[in-house]
């Protein structure tokens, strides 16, 4: 079933590049060749994630084809072998396989999830309790993963992510080297790294609650894995986002607006109704004193104010003028991931939540950020638990899903706030 929506998701998506693949040689315009390239750079890589997933499947396919001769010491309880994997004879291959990505797991993990019933593996030794819970699938977590990567998450897909051990310092530093004029008897001398300091991620669980009437009525096990990590990557990237921008740094990553670096380090801009209106006050006010080394990072803007102020650029005679002057291009309608482009920089669209818009921000509010996405760095793994408990105020059972994270801006120096005057 999920291997067929696959495959004729393959299909749709190598029409679709050969319908623009047709554009490009039809167009006479420069502008639109560049733009149609980079959708079908995009469409490129959503056809080989998806081949891969077609691939996987296949090969699950393969080994769940094969025999499955129980060993000798095997068990059967209410009509269903259970095998002493540890002694006896051994399937090597089995042995091998990682025990988290076999469908005897994933099956009893759907299981687990609704109803709560005990994960029984090898030697009959039940692995998930209350205390302990239920280290979820890998299928499920590599769903997950590809969701977060090709759908969701305006700011997190963007930023530096790290695998690094919690506790430890790590050095930031940027190489700052002048030229030297030399001549037959001296040398230049060694140039040292200018330090920016140091930089450590602390270990902060993050949870996710699903009600037990959600996974309850889902009954097939590709459906069920399919949709769980959806409501899992959807809620983490949600959370996610929020803490890149308005994270406190107490039990959560810390955030741009809250880094006290950023604010001492960094630099502002204040802007009145008039100047965001006005294309030639961007320029003054903005590009004329960012640094060159810093001209390739991008916006992140709360819609409305796209909206209600840049799209509304006009001249004297009131003829809209912001496409011409700023370049702007905004595709508000992809509801996954609106995005657009701002004096040729890549714009990421947010909600209310983490950046107001101008018409709502008081006074002194960060109404829009321009920011180098690698020099923000996430700290995780997607290692995550799931706890099973019953909530009596609901009275319906609940299922947690925990993961430990960690974020902040590695330079400091590369951030622009834009406030309102």
């Amino acid at each position: 079933m999920r291997k067929d929506i696959l495959e004729r998701r393959h299909k749709r998506l190598l029409d679709k590049r050969a319908d623009l693949e047709k554009k490009i040689d039809a167009s006479e315009s420069a502008e639109e060749v560049r733009s149609i390239n980079a959708q079908i750079k995009d469409l490129n890589a959503d056809i080989a994630d998806v081949a891969d997933e077609i691939k996987a499947i296949e090969e699950e396919e393969k080994r769940s084809a094969e025999p499955l001769t129980p060993p000798a010491n095997a068990q059967l309880r209410n009509g269903e072998i259970r095998g002493a994997f540890k002694t006896g004879e051994v399937d090597e291959k089995r042995d091998n396989e990682n025990p988290l990505s076999t469908l005897e797991y994933r099956q009893a993990f759907m299981k687990y999830v609704q109803k709560g019933t005990p994960i029984e593996m090898r030697a009959g030794a039940a692995i998930s309790t209350e205390e302990t819970g239920a280290a979820i699938p890998l299928t499920i977590m590599n769903e997950v993963i590809n969701t977060v990567r090709k759908r969701y998450g305006n700011l997190y897909s963007r930023v530096l992510h790290l695998n690094v051990k919690g506790g430890i310092e790590y050095p930031i530093g940027a190489l700052q080297a002048t030229f030297k004029w030399i001549n037959e008897s001296t040398v230049s001398p060694r140039q040292k790294t200018a330090p920016l300091g140091k930089v450590s991620f602390s270990a902060h669980p993050c949870e996710l609650r699903i009600a037990q009437t959600f996974v309850s009525q889902i009954e097939v096990l590709d459906a069920f894995e399919v949709r769980l990590a959806e409501v899992i990557a959807i809620a983490w990237l949600q959370a996610m986002d929020y803490a890149i921008v308005n994270g406190t740094g107490n039990g959560m990553p810390l955030g741009i607006l809250n880094d006290p670096r950023v604010a001492s380090m960094g630099q502002s801009v204040t802007m009145t109704a008039a100047e965001i209106n006005n294309w030639t006050a961007w320029r003054k006010k903005l590009f004329a004193k960012m640094p060159l080394g810093y001209r390739d990072g991008e916006f992140i803007f709360n819609l409305a104010t796209v909206d209600s102020y840049l799209e509304t650029m006009a001249d004297a005679n009131n003829n809209p003028v912001f496409r011409q002057a700023t370049g702007l291009e905004v595709d508000s309608g992809d509801a996954r991931n609106p995005r657009g482009r701002f004096f040729g920089r890549e714009i990421a669209l947010v909600e209310p939540d983490i950046l107001p818009d101008f018409d709502t921000a008081s006074s002194g509010d960060v109404i829009g950020i321009y920011w180098q996405p690698k020099e923000y760095a996430i700290n995780e793994n997607f290692g995550f638990s799931l706890f099973r408990y019953f909530d009596h105020e609901t009275n319906e059972w609940v299922d947690k899903a925990i993961a430990v994270t960690d974020g902040k801006a590695l330079n400091p120096t590369g951030y622009i706030l834009i406030k309102k005057a």
